[in-house]
């Protein structure tokens, strides 16, 4: 009897161990996979490339010395709109001690020179009043006399461009004032009272007073990679989306392609410029970062499919056709444009076919069990 038993005992455990496998391997096989339906579409397929850049005033002009000074005074700040002419900056000149000291020596000379010249005249002058002398003979002095004036003259002007920049007899003529060359607002003055400036020459490209830009007039400068460069061309249109004012987007027309690349982080990309169309209550700050979108190629209103939908093999594509319920068929199919999300579909498919899509997940089969669908 107890051997019985034992048997049974051991049966039961056997079957309890057998059934508990059964029970984890069902657990653990994947459910069934479970597809989304999609449909071909009738759509207009675009195919762009972007160029990364920012949008800058197609005239600016930097504002640089003609003398080696200090700022003495500065009339306009970062924002203001000036006009042409309107001054931007003073300097106040530090003369070199040599020139000084010749321009003034030279003004000795001079002062001396008419003195005497001054003597001569005055002498001559009496004796040809009299009719002592002839004409001709009178007339060296005089001559002699106001050319020394005139020196004299030349040598304080040039003592005093020496000195402050400004010549005596032409005052609103100095090289000491700095004005705007062109009509547009100030974009910054990055020199403060007091700072040393040098003048612009052959060897220094000098000390930046201002700078000065039309922002009536806008231009996107940006890089093209060198795959894209070449389905481009001057006229194409352009569709900027500038990062600092989200929801706006301005045309441009694509003006200058670069005739040479340049090694930009270890890729060759080509310079790009295109003139931006906005009107004039639109105001862009220079320097705005933006994207310029290109359409390559376009094709309206064609049958397209999700992107996701097709499976590459071998340089062939293919799509999956819905036989019944979950079972789809492979099917070959010739794709046209692509814009990266939907591609335009040539053959193999009609617009009415069911095509295997997204494949879902477990909690959306669940939810799709609970529900009866």
């Amino acid at each position: 009897m107890k051997k019985a038993f034992k048997i049974i005992l051991l049966l039961g455990l056997a079957a309890g161990f057998v059934y508990t496998l059964y029970f984890l391997y069902q657990k653990n096989q994947a459910p069934d996979a479970v597809f989304e339906i999609e449909y071909a579409k009738t759509k207009d397929i675009k195919q762009k490339t972007v160029a990364a850049g920012s949008v800058i005033p197609r005239n600016e002009i930097l504002m640089k010395p003609v003398v080696t000074g200090i700022i003495d005074e500065i009339f306009v700040e970062a924002g203001e709109y000036v006009k042409e002419r309107q001054p931007i900056a003073r300097i106040k000149l530090v003369p070199d001690m040599v020139n000084l000291n010749n321009a003034k020596n030279r003004v000795r000379q001079a002062e001396i020179q008419l003195r005497n010249a001054e003597l001569d005249y005055k002498r001559n002058k009496s004796l040809f009043e009299d009719s002592v002398i002839a004409a001709a003979e009178f007339q060296p002095f005089q001559l002699a006399f106001e050319n020394a004036k005139l020196e004299l003259e030349a040598a304080e002007d040039n003592l005093s461009l020496i000195k402050e920049g400004v010549s005596k007899d032409i005052s609103d003529a100095t090289n000491t004032i700095i004005r705007s060359t062109i009509e547009g607002t100030v974009l910054d003055v990055p020199v403060k009272k007091g700072d040393q400036v040098v003048e612009v020459s052959t060897f220094n490209e000098g000390t930046t007073i201002a700078e000065v830009a039309d922002m009536g007039e806008m231009i996107f400068e940006g890089y093209l990679d060198e795959a894209e460069v070449g389905r481009v061309k001057e006229g194409m249109p352009l569709e900027l989306s500038i990062g600092a004012l989200q929801g706006q987007t301005y045309n441009a027309n694509l003006e200058y392609i670069a005739p040479k690349g340049e090694d930009r982080e270890g890729a060759i990309q080509f310079l790009i410029r295109a003139a931006v169309e906005k009107d004039e209550d639109s105001f862009i700050r220079a320097g705005y970062s933006a994207n310029a979108s290109i359409v390559l190629a376009s094709r309206e209103q064609v049958p397209a499919v999700n992107e996701n939908v097709v499976e590459y093999d071998a340089g062939k594509a293919y799509v999956y056709v819905q036989q019944d319920s979950q079972r789809f068929e492979r099917t070959e199919v010739e794709l046209g444009l692509s814009d990266g999300i939907y591609t335009e579909v040539l053959s193999g498919i009609s617009k009415d076919d069911p095509l295997r899509g997204r494949k879902k997940t477990e909690g959306e089969n669940k939810g799709r069990a609970r529900g009866g669908s």
